[in-house]
């Protein structure tokens, strides 16, 4: 682990160019594949228009529709080599069509019809509608209403109905899907599809504001600084080795974040809540509008350029889109503009107190809807399997795809797969909750050395078909559908879950797992002994930890709650 950080400080996850020239080219698809699409509406002009058609009322909601269909199918976030998909290079889609897979659901034994965890008829049924009624959506003609001086018009809103309904029935079963469909931006968006246009304009921009707004509240904390350094040194533009290291406060023995990730994460929380605040409350279409309006784009730029590991490249593009759309082709509609205030009852609870009760109470939202992006504070878990319980995994679950490490087995060798896994491991110990992971792991097996440790979210994509560091995929929920498939002895399966910290608490709970035994110990540990470690686990040294009962009480329970 001490070779394989220091090795990332110079070169990151070490991605060969041609992986770069995949995610291009995906980008690349993403943005003439919705030109193509949006083209193909009755009266609005070919592809070769669209400098003269992409200001239309229309064009956002059919992007909006377009995205969420390119996310849903599994092509854009979590998806290939740098999430560990290699063959095949997607998951979505080809695991959710595919009944007796896992599905979980946010509130089983809670809402009605959504217990259990193995992937029915009815679901494959309700995931191919939400694809069916999506590109349905998208094959509808404008209604030839006149709105904001174009003739065209907008979606006849009755046409939004079915995929609103089955997209929100399918999330009651399966959070995962829900997930995948960034339902906590497009779906919110598609019900304002509902209000008279001022007013829709009106939510457009403040989704997009809260957005924002909440990613900066969120990097208000002592992790962000690490997530800057490791996505510095990830980014295959900043080719200087000395610069890279400079990100560091000593490259080989201290790899805690400089000075200088620090500004950098100072200035980004900076400009998501000022730039957007001009762009939303001051902005009128002039030279001020569309300064800020540049500014706002480079930042999202840059965070593309970096191609931070979950790659969400698409989301950052629809972002870029929506900066010159909402605020420049149509800056005339201000939040002042407000006609309804039906509007403020859909957008606040959304908007503002599920993000805040997330904050608060992260064990109980995804970060995703609590609007926690790139901030570092996740929630996440180590894998710990003893001889052969990797294998076991493949062979006794339902799946589309092999476990990565076979999956690289297939491309490299044995020797080289497994080194790749471990570098993965190391791009989470060079982050603060990693740091906490590594010293967990010891009191989680009394001998490390006799099992393999993987992170969560290698596990995850392989077992639901898709992964976005969301910890909440691969905690206690999935470890029970796990046992139930795979029957593990004591001790032969153990997972480290470690909760995000609350914002106004400098403190992560944890626990440990066991897949037959269930709960061993149960804790918190302080965000301050994170940072005072290194990435690499320290001989003889014990990770301070607070367990429930007292110091070194372990409670003990015959099943995972």
């Amino acid at each position: 682990m001490q070779t394989l950080t220091r090795h990332w400080v110079e070169h990151g996850f070490g991605t060969p160019g041609g992986v770069y020239l995949l995610y291009a080219l995906k980008c690349a698809l993403y943005v003439l594949g919705a030109a193509f699409v949006i083209s193909l509406t009755p009266g609005i002009g070919g592809v070769g228009d669209v400098a003269d058609w992409w200001t239309e009322p229309i064009v956002y909601q059919k992007l909006v529709v377009y995205t969420l269909l390119f996310e849903v199918l599994g092509l854009g976030c979590g998806s290939g080599p740098l999430t560990l998909r290699f063959l095949p290079p997607v998951g979505g889609f080809l695991f959710w069509l595919r009944p007796g897979t896992i599905r979980l659901a946010p509130w089983p034994g809670r809402v009605p019809l959504t217990d259990g965890d193995t992937r029915t008829a009815v679901d494959v049924l309700l995931y191919a509608g939400v694809l069916g009624s999506a590109g349905w959506l998208l094959s509808r003609p404008a209604d030839g209403v006149p709105v904001g001086g174009s003739d065209l018009g907008l979606l006849d809103p009755v046409a939004v109905v079915p995929l609103v309904l089955l997209l929100g029935a399918l999330g009651l079963r399966d959070k995962t899907i829900f997930l995948a469909a960034r339902g906590e931006q497009y779906w919110l968006t598609l019900l304002i599809f509902f209000f008279p246009y001022t007013d829709m304009m009106i939510g457009f921009q403040l989704v997009m504001l809260a957005l924002w707004w909440g990613a900066a509240t969120s990097k208000l904390n002592h992790h962000f600084p690490y997530v800057v350094a490791v996505m510095m040194s990830n980014s295959p533009f900043v080719r200087s080795r000395r610069l890279k290291r400079l990100m560091y406060r000593d490259p080989e023995h201290d790899l805690r974040p400089s000075w200088i990730p620090r500004m950098l994460a100072h200035g980004g929380t900076a400009v998501e809540f000022g730039v957007p605040f001009v762009l939303v409350f001051l902005g009128d279409g002039g030279p001020v509008t569309w300064a800020a309006l540049i500014f706002m784009a480079v930042f999202h730029v840059h965070i593309m350029s970096t191609i931070p590991m979950g790659v969400p490249l698409e989301w950052n593009i629809f972002f870029v889109f929506s900066l010159f759309w909402l605020f420049g082709a149509h800056s005339e509609i201000t939040v002042y503009d407000l006609q309804s205030p039906a509007l403020l009852l859909l957008v606040v609870p959304a908007l503002v107190l599920l993000p805040a009760l997330g904050n608060l109470k992260p064990h109980l939202v995804s970060f995703l809807p609590s609007m926690r992006y790139y901030a570092g504070n996740w929630a996440t878990s180590a894998w710990l399997m003893a001889d052969g319980v990797e294998q076991r995994l493949e062979d006794g679950l339902t799946t589309t795809s092999r476990m990565p490490v076979n999956q690289l087995t297939t491309i490299y060798d044995a020797e080289v797969a497994d080194l790749m896994m471990q570098k993965g491991q190391a791009w989470r110990s060079m982050h603060a909750q990693g740091r906490a992971l590594n010293g967990l792991i010891a009191r989680a097996v009394d001998d490390e050395s006799a099992y393999t440790v993987r992170d969560g979210e290698f596990v995850a994509g392989a077992a639901l078909g898709w992964n976005f560091g969301e910890g909440h995929l691969h905690n206690h929920q999935l470890l029970a559908a796990v046992q139930q498939r795979c029957g593990f002895a004591p001790g032969e399966l153990r997972v480290v879950v470690l909760e995000s910290q609350p914002i106004h608490r400098q403190r992560q709970a944890y626990r440990i797992l066991d897949a037959a035994t269930g709960v061993v110990e149960e804790g918190h540990v302080l965000v301050s002994d994170m940072l005072e470690r290194q990435p690499w686990p320290t001989a003889g040294e014990e990770y301070p930890v607070h367990p429930v009962g007292g110091p070194g009480r372990r409670k003990l329970a015959t099943e995972a709650s």
